[in-house]
Parts: C-alpha cells; sequence; structure tokens
C-alpha cells in the first residue's frame, strides 16, 4: 500500500545565483529576452533543515538532503549537481518529521543512515514569474533574505541574494540560454550584484 512517498517529484533546475548588498534594488526584468510581463511579488517563509551522515558522505558527494516547509515545494528534498543543472527529487512532508524510508533510500548509493542534523537555513523570499507573451513562465526571480546555522558548529550567518531560474516555457536551446543568463548578469552588475561566492546555500552555510 502506498504510504504518498512512492513517486517523487523529478526535475532539472537551470539557474544562476547572485549576491547582493542588503541596499540593493531589484532591476527591471522585462526586458530580458523572451520575456514580456513581471509578475507581482509573492512572499514565502521558508524554513529547511539539512541532515548528512556523520562523516558528510552526502556533501563529498555534491548531494542535499533536506526537509523544508513554506512555499510551493514544501516536503522532503534530494539535490544533486549535473553537468545539465541540479537534479531534484521531492516527496511531500508527510505527517512525521522523521526521515522517510524512501527518501533515505533514494541517498543510499551516496550515504546510510543514520543521518543527523547538518545546517538550519531560513530564508524570507520574495518570488517573480518572468513571463512570455502567451503566459508561460519563462523564469522566477527570487530575492532571498537568508539565517543560516551550521548545527555541528552552532556557526550563524547571514546574507542577501538573487536567484533566476528557467521555467517551464523557456526555450531548450543552449544559444538562447547563453544569451538570457547574460543579460541577467548585466543586470545584476548594474545593480551592484556579484556572481555567487557559494553554489548554494548550503554550502555557505558551512563556509564552503
Amino acid at each position: 500500500m502506498s504510504d504518498g512517498y512512492d513517486e517523487p517529484t523529478r526535475t532539472v533546475e537551470v539557474e544562476v545565483k547572485f549576491d547582493v548588498d542588503e541596499a540593493a534594488i531589484l532591476p527591471d526584468w522585462s526586458g530580458l529576452p523572451g520575456v514580456t510581463a513581471v509578475g507581482a511579488p509573492e512572499l514565502r517563509e521558508l524554513d529547511a533543515r539539512y541532515l548528512d551522515t556523520e562523516d558528510l558522505a552526502l556533501g563529498r558527494a555534491r548531494v542535499a538532503l533536506r526537509r523544508r516547509t513554506g512555499g510551493p515545494d514544501a516536503g522532503w528534498h534530494v539535490k544533486s549537481s549535473a553537468v545539465d543543472g541540479r537534479h531534484e527529487w521531492h516527496w511531500p512532508l508527510g505527517e512525521s518529521e522523521e526521515l522517510p524510508e524512501v527518501v533515505a533510500a533514494a541517498v543510499r548509493t551516496w550515504g546510510a543512515p543514520p543521518f543527523t542534523p547538518l545546517a538550519r537555513i531560513r530564508n524570507r523570499r520574495t518570488a517573480y514569474a518572468l513571463t512570455d507573451a502567451a503566459g508561460g513562465l519563462v523564469a522566477e526571480v527570487v530575492d532571498d533574505h537568508v539565517t543560516a546555522t551550521a548545527e555541528r558548529t552552532g556557526s550563524v550567518s547571514s546574507w542577501r541574494e538573487w536567484e533566476i531560474e528557467l521555467g517551464p516555457a523557456a526555450p531548450a536551446d543552449e544559444r538562447w540560454r547563453s544569451g538570457f543568463f547574460s543579460a541577467v548578469a548585466e543586470l545584476v552588475a548594474a545593480a551592484g550584484g556579484r556572481p555567487a561566492a557559494s553554489e548554494s546555500k548550503l554550502g555557505r552555510a558551512l563556509g564552503l
């Protein structure tokens, strides 16, 4: 009998991240290639708790395991890095905070239980949908105000970052994508932003 965890949602994230100062003002994204409208801001309060083995087996394999509440994709997530982007598997939260067996099984290639707390990342996120003339989602821009705690050292850090992730209406053509992200980088640089110092929030929380 299914427990609600059997079949995860699978996605590939194609995104870029930028570090920005607290006073930075968001650019006008409406001039980006393929974008005709910018949606209203959507506030999301996110709280993610990351787990790993005692010897950080998942981290060494560039795999992240987390339980996140808040936002449209609340649930259990496994993320792994690949050439074509970040692969993500998503299961619903369920009724318990305990790690579901099916999620533990999904990461067994890289690490086996027990998993213990690694980091807690709280994020006050404002999201904007960038849509095309037909209303399709070309990309989503998020403005993140992050507070992170490295659970094993007690270190606390905070920062602000912008993240732009392609949506289902974005062309798959690599030349188009390259031009799109180049245009994004120009807008962000003009607003005082810079390429993110770490490829992930977890990495930054852990000082990697």
